[in-house]
């Protein structure tokens, strides 16, 4: 990681891989003006995946150190950043404890507190895309393909947060450490569902297991390939469930995921949904921690936040 250069306005950091080509770049300033922050800037520090952890542990301690340095927003590094620099937080959130992954980092009065925003941010933008009753009415399932932090806290969510819950849940992850780390988090949580956990060593595994799922099941692109990397999870030849769900976590790069999806929608009668409602949510969770500041997660006041996010995302 190059050096950061002490901080000379209010910061807010983006722990990503590619941050110069998110949104969220022209966003955040439209954000800062409406929410009273005009001198806070934002600024991306790029992680190859699974970086060195002395690499991640430099980049915490210099924004644990550097007084305009406030706080950041992690993407895709989450678990590893978390395990590599737990020693680094004077404070841990509850979710942080539980999931063993932080995505947002601010200070508190000197002190650096890590936050897991997950199963707050992915939760509501996942009950914004899944009807209310859907499981209990349908019996439908939700397999998640992937089984990083955005997975843990969609799973948790599912199974603990919200009032009707899928009658099975199915992981996979081509990384038998990560499905052996899921395994371990559901069982300290307590399965309230069955789970499956399946080694996807080629999207031809994540095929078979699609070809399980009940009619009406929630299928979530969790693994960052169409963002952070090229490519689906999915060859394309599997049919999706009948009146399934679909939802990619991404709203940037190839979508592939999503332009499989979207070929069956018609014929196979799917709801199709990208990852722009849980960037909105993710990044005003964040921005709330981070800036001390209240921010609804629905109403008016939500609802033009949104739609400064869309115009300035245009250009």
């Amino acid at each position: 990681m190059a050096v950061l250069p002490p901080a000379i306005l209010p910061t807010l950091y983006f722990i990503g891989v590619t941050t110069g080509k998110s949104s969220i770049m022209t966003v955040f300033p439209a954000w800062a003006q409406a929410l009273g922050l005009a001198d806070a800037v934002i600024r991306g520090i790029d992680f190859p995946l699974h970086a060195d952890p002395a690499a991640y542990r430099e980049a915490v301690a210099f924004i644990r150190a550097d007084p305009l340095s406030l706080g950041a927003l992690v993407t895709t590094h989450k678990i590893d950043l978390f395990h590599a620099c737990r020693d680094l937080f004077d404070e841990i959130d509850p979710h942080a404890a539980r999931l063993d992954e932080v995505s947002c980092l601010s200070k508190a009065g000197g002190r650096l507190v890590g936050h897991a925003k997950d199963p707050i941010s992915a939760g509501l933008a996942f009950d914004a895309f899944v009807p209310a009753g859907h499981f209990t009415r349908t019996g439908a399932e939700l397999f998640s393909i992937g089984a990083g932090g955005a997975a843990i806290a969609l799973t948790w969510h599912a199974m603990h947060a919200r009032p009707d819950r899928p009658v099975r849940i199915v992981v996979s992850d081509r990384s038998p450490e990560r499905l052996d780390e899921i395994r371990r988090l559901h069982g300290e949580m307590g399965r309230t569902v069955p789970v499956d956990y399946v080694l996807a060593q080629g999207p031809t595994d994540n095929d078979t297991a699609l070809r399980g799922l009940k009619s009406d099941s929630v299928v979530v692109n969790a693994t960052g390939l169409g963002k952070d990397a090229p490519g689906s999870p999915l060859t394309g030849a599997a049919p999706f469930p009948q009146g399934g769900l679909l939802w990619d976590l991404n709203y940037r790069g190839d979508l592939l995921f999503l332009d499989q999806a979207r070929r069956q929608q018609a014929a196979r009668g799917l709801t199709v949904e990208d990852g722009w409602t849980y960037f909105i949510h993710g990044w005003t969770r964040a921005i709330a921690e981070v800036f001390h500041i209240e921010i609804p997660t629905c109403g008016p006041r939500f609802d033009e936040l949104s739609r400064i996010a869309a115009a300035a995302a245009r250009g």
